[in-house]
């Protein structure tokens, strides 16, 4: 969803639509060589499922509870290995380095107008206990009096154990001014904010301060213009990957080729579009890309704000989807357009899906034709579904992704394989089998076996 991320709480009101709309279904396999079997159902609010580098074992986070180790064979087990308060707090990323520590990401919430990130690092012992200790901290920034205050999130471990990588979201949908009834007057994205910053795995109460140019010069900045990169993975060729979620308009959603120094846009363009709002003759009433299901809208986010920043950079465009599936979008004039149909290219999904998992084939089990090869990458992305607008294309399914390297970038094959699960959010694969986690109602862990 698009605002998973910032205050989990604040997503409840999109839960009741996602609940009458995926209630008692069971996913259905879009393509020939794949069976589906559900290992556990274990209600909603899971919203990570990681695979232990260290093991193959899987682990799968519950915020509000803590982290759970997950058996499949000889026979399924779920047991809590952290709970909640062993960790620090409720956390929203979680990933494990090839020793088998555990680092996660939680957010505290400061007198209901500042966010406090946290990443701490579970330390794992000969008795099969964590031991807990802060990597780092930011100093307390302002929040938005919104619900999009994605804050931190997706955390991901580099190949070589070395650093940390870890998603800052956007305080605003799309770059608006948001001052929080004047208590931050001019505010819009802060130095803490829509940002990649690459930490060092054995740091100990690191702070990143909000501040720009400190926090260049101590070299935490990786990336730049992300609205919300709630998933971030490593590609098996050692190149870094995240999913990005778009803003409450018919945008494009993305999946980006992560570099470090590079600018990805937000919040001058979603995909390869351009935010129309940074335009001094921009007029909400005639966006047809506004839909009066979405909160930015309500709430008049929307609207003509000759006091929008320009761009002070080049922007590294997202990675282009050839199709066929999800490059549905809404065209300047309001109709729907199907890319794949027209021949077009989209950057990246279809506006809506709510991509929120990515992970990559790093085996040769799996049958050859699922696997990454010297020639291409292979990579499953899950996508939540749309809790509002009206465009087709609904998302809550599986997308295999098959990415080919162009001359400064990627490009993507891209299809739908599994479909109707009750939001999808995170996955892992082990050996020929992807196994899925659902958020919603009902939900679980399903595992998509492939065969030869």
């Amino acid at each position: 969803m698009k605002h998973l991320g910032t205050s989990l709480l604040s997503l409840f009101f999109c839960i009741l639509l996602a609940f009458s709309i995926t209630h008692g279904q069971t996913p259905q396999i879009s393509v020939d060589g794949i069976t589906a079997t559900q290992v556990i159902d274990l209600g909603s609010g899971f919203i990570r499922l990681v695979k232990n580098p260290a093991t193959d074992d899987l682990y799968i986070l519950k915020p509000d509870e803590g982290i759970y180790s997950l058996t499949i064979e000889p026979e399924v087990d779920i047991r809590r290995i952290a709970s909640n308060v062993q960790i620090g707090g409720e956390a929203t990323g979680m990933a494990f380095d090839a020793d088998g520590n555990v680092y996660t990401v939680l957010n505290f919430t400061i007198d209901d107008t500042h966010n406090k990130g946290v990443i701490r690092k579970g330390v794992l012992e000969d008795n099969g206990r964590f031991r807990w200790h802060n990597v780092a901290s930011t100093e307390a920034y302002p929040r938005s009096n919104t619900i999009f205050n994605h804050n931190y999130n997706g955390i991901v471990v580099s190949p070589d154990g070395a650093w940390l990588y870890v998603n800052a979201g956007s305080r605003t949908d799309h770059g608006e001014l948001q001052d929080f009834d004047g208590l931050f007057p001019d505010a819009r994205e802060v130095p803490l904010t829509t940002k990649i910053f690459k930490i060092p795995s054995g740091g100990k109460d690191i702070t990143l301060v909000n501040d720009e140019a400190a926090l260049v010069e101590d070299g935490y900045i990786y990336a730049w213009g992300v609205r919300n990169a709630y998933d971030l993975a490593f590609a098996p060729n050692g190149e870094l990957f995240a999913i990005d979620n778009g803003p409450d308009a018919d945008y494009p959603e993305e999946l980006n080729w992560i570099r470090e120094g590079h600018h990805y846009g937000f919040p001058w363009k979603f995909g390869d579009w351009d935010n129309r709002q940074q335009f001094a003759d921009y007029d909400s009433k005639a966006d047809e890309l506004q839909h009066p299901d979405f909160t930015a809208v309500q709430e008049g986010y929307y609207q003509n704000d000759p006091n929008f920043p320009p761009p002070s950079t080049e922007f590294t465009k997202p990675i282009a989807n050839l199709g066929p599936d999800a490059m549905v979008y809404r065209a300047l004039d309001g109709s729907e357009v199907n890319a794949a149909e027209k021949g077009e290219t989209l950057y990246t999904f279809t506006p809506h899906r709510s991509p929120l998992g990515i992970v990559f084939v790093d085996n040769d089990t799996i049958p050859s034709n699922w696997q990454s090869n010297e020639e291409s990458l292979s990579a499953f992305v899950l996508s939540w579904g749309a809790a509002g607008g009206s465009l087709s294309d609904r998302g809550m399914d599986v997308l295999h992704m098959r990415l080919s390297k162009t001359e400064d970038n990627y490009e993507s094959v891209t299809t739908q394989i599994a479909t109707e699960f009750r939001n999808p959010i995170d996955a892992a694969v082990v050996g020929n089998t992807l196994y899925v986690l659902e958020w919603g109602a009902d939900g679980g862990v399903w595992a998509l076996e492939f065969e030869e």
